[in-house]
């Protein structure tokens, strides 16, 4: 029946290798993984059996834009696929809902936050599902990189909802997280198909270049090709935005991109690009996924990836034609403190997550949380704060309910009686009272939910409804603040040190991990074997050429990174002199990692309510590694937790 479909919507006579195999299984009723690498077909493996199964195909997919591009996609074949993401008004979510519910879509993709949504689940959970695909499905172990925490939940909610089978997708898994994923899922060994990563038309050099030379020697490298389509990954937003200025006054024009820049900019960046009329970027990691330019002729590492594992991700958007392309790492250590210090300082101390916990058992049954304000409060980071909160989830010791916007705030477009009689009798009143419970001051009103509540019982969520629909009508401009999230504690009598203990030792287990990645990165680029053959067998590929011929190892070429200048010795007194002016500011005596967290300028919530930054010890020792740096702090503090 399939190969029909392959035809008819894909226009397709055949597969490619490892595609049938998947979808012979999923077809079967079984569930499956698919490693394949970047561009070699991973999607149709499930929309293809979607068209066959009997119900709803659900798609985890993590990134908006991947969403959108694929749902573009699947209409353009004549398949109806849907998503529900923040985006849309209540009509658009709601007309979605119903075809669903009317069993006409075949597909819906939502972000993994979606689930998150009490109503949501409550509305899926009433729907048929065939099957639960994950994409960049590596975000579900802690083990790999771009670990996403709301990830580890899937397991659950497939048994949830009642899904009797799963798909996994990824380009990048190593054999641990390959195993990790499948213990999770409880996958059969044999429905894991891994088809091999090895790319042949992709060039790999790491040329050693000491950090004075670096940028002399990109700029004779973009030379050598002009208008060949490039990109160039730094690690920091302020390093893309220096090196492409740099460039440019060099007569190389280049832009910018990066996670801190205005949308429209990052869209019109990117569509420049993709169109030809932008031959090269400057970026971070944030310019990537869902950048399908088949002709991407050089991938330029200027800084150290973050892994092996962003290293070939980065490299796999060069060449998607088939042609040959070059990847160039202009290679160095002077990153690696900076890379360490990003892992250092997502592991929350162990006096804040009991903090945390606390709060938690103060808040029984029911604990209404600003994320924001808990992360300044706990000093976690929004990322690990997440994490610590799914851990919780996972232990059973809360749930998520909804999430709310706290603070509404209007001001008034079109004449308030105007509005006003738009409606008649009861809904009239209901808006009368909306205007008479918002005070205003000067041009904005102030929706008081609670006074709406005492004068005509108007229950919240009715009076966001109409609000919203004011302002789609524009009638009014709306501003929402203060995302207020609900869970329900489950399980309030734990004991507070234990499972305190216990979480910190998760974070401390991945911190460990995450540092070990970075060594065997270092590695990678310094080995004396073929390096496509290396990074094949790093994402289980036994397959590849023990020589390649195109690496610069196979052309005799192995790289030794230049070392670190030793760094100047800094003086116990002056240690402390940079250090006591911090400690003194914290209500709380800090830990001595909190202390070195300071010491190497890493970004933590705390810094921002004492003015950390403007204190002369801040980032004094960033150039020094973590661990020895921390090791100091002890000595000089011993008294101090650690």
């Amino acid at each position: 029946m399939y190969q029909q479909h392959l035809q008819q919507y894909f226009g397709f006579d055949s597969l490619r290798p490892g595609q049938a195999q998947v979808i012979d299984k999923v077809i079967a009723g079984e569930s499956a993984a698919a490693i394949f690498p970047t561009g070699s077909g991973k999607s149709l493996c499930y929309q293809l059996p979607a068209l066959s199964l009997p119900n709803l195909t659900l798609v985890i997919s993590p990134l908006l834009a991947l969403m959108k591009d694929q749902i573009a996609f699947l209409h353009s074949k004549g398949i109806d696929a849907a998503t529900i993401d923040s985006t849309q008004s209540w009509e658009e979510s709601q007309s979605v809902m119903q075809r669903i519910r009317q069993g006409q879509t075949k597909i819906l993709m939502i972000s993994v936050e979606r689930l998150n949504n009490e109503r949501f689940r409550q509305f899926i959970s009433q729907v048929p599902i065939s099957l639960l695909v994950v994409d960049e499905a590596h975000c579900i172990s802690e083990w790999g990189h771009n670990f996403r925490p709301d990830y580890l939940k899937l397991p659950q909610y497939k048994q949830l909802l009642n899904i009797p089978q799963v798909l996994l997708l990824t380009a990048t898994a190593t054999p641990a997280v390959i195993a990790d994923m499948g213990t999770k899922f409880a996958l059969p060994e044999e429905n894991i198909v891994v088809t091999g990563f090895y790319r042949p038309n992709l060039n790999l050099e790491v040329r050693p270049q000491p950090d004075k030379d670096r940028q002399q020697a990109l700029l004779d490298t973009l030379n050598q090709s002009a208008n060949s389509p490039t990109i160039i990954y730094v690690t920091l937003q302020q390093s893309a935005e220096q090196l492409a200025a740099w460039l440019t006054n060099q007569g190389y024009p280049a832009l910018a991109y990066h996670a801190g820049m205005d949308n429209e900019l990052r869209t019109r960046i990117q569509h420049d690009f993709m169109t030809g009329q932008q031959h090269c970027i400057v970026a971070t990691i944030a310019f990537g996924m869902g950048i399908d330019k088949s002709d991407i002729r050089r991938v330029i590492h200027f800084d150290l990836p973050k892994s092996i594992e962003n290293y070939s991700q980065e490299i796999g958007r060069a060449g998607r034609d088939g042609h040959a392309s070059d990847c160039i790492f202009l290679a160095g250590k002077s990153g690696v403190t900076v890379l360490e210090n990003f892992v250092y300082g997502d592991t929350p101390d162990l006096e804040a997550i009991t903090a945390v916990l606390q709060q938690i058992q103060a808040n029984s049954p029911q604990w209404e949380v600003i994320l924001n304000k808990l992360s300044k409060e706990s000093n976690i980071r929004m990322l690990p704060l997440k994490t610590l909160l799914v851990y919780l989830e996972i232990a059973g010791i809360i749930e998520p309910m909804y999430s709310y916007f706290a603070d509404y705030r209007f001001k008034l477009l079109a004449d308030e009686n105007y509005i006003t009689n738009q409606f008649q009798g009861e809904r009239q009143a209901f808006v009368q009272n909306i205007f008479a419970c918002s005070a205003k001051a000067r041009t904005w009103h102030t929706v008081d939910f609670d006074a709406l509540w005492h004068t005509c019982r108007a229950e919240r969520k009715r009076v966001v409804a109409a609000i919203d629909y004011f302002s789609e009508k524009g009638w009014i401009s709306l501003e929402s603040k203060q995302m207020t999230d609900v869970f329900r504690v489950k399980q309030s009598h734990f004991d507070l040190q234990e499972r305190a203990s216990y979480i910190h030792a998760l974070f401390t287990n991945k911190e460990q991990s995450e540092i070990e990645r970075l060594g065997n990165m270092l590695q990678f680029f310094e080995s004396q074997t073929c390096l496509s053959n290396r990074l094949a067998q790093y994402f289980a590929d036994d397959k590849a050429p023990v020589q390649c011929g195109h690496c610069s190892v196979c052309q005799g070429q192995p790289a030794t990174l230049p070392e670190l200048p030793i760094p100047v010795e800094v003086s116990d007194n002056m240690l402390k002199a940079w250090c006591d002016p911090f400690i003194a500011a914290n209500q709380v005596t800090p830990s001595t990692k909190a202390i070195t967290r300071f010491l190497c300028g890493m970004a933590m919530p705390i810094h921002v309510q004492i003015k950390a930054r403007q204190m002369s010890g801040f980032g004094q020792m960033e150039h020094i590694p973590f661990q020895s740096t921390h090791q100091r702090i002890c000595k000089l503090y011993p008294s101090l937790m650690p």
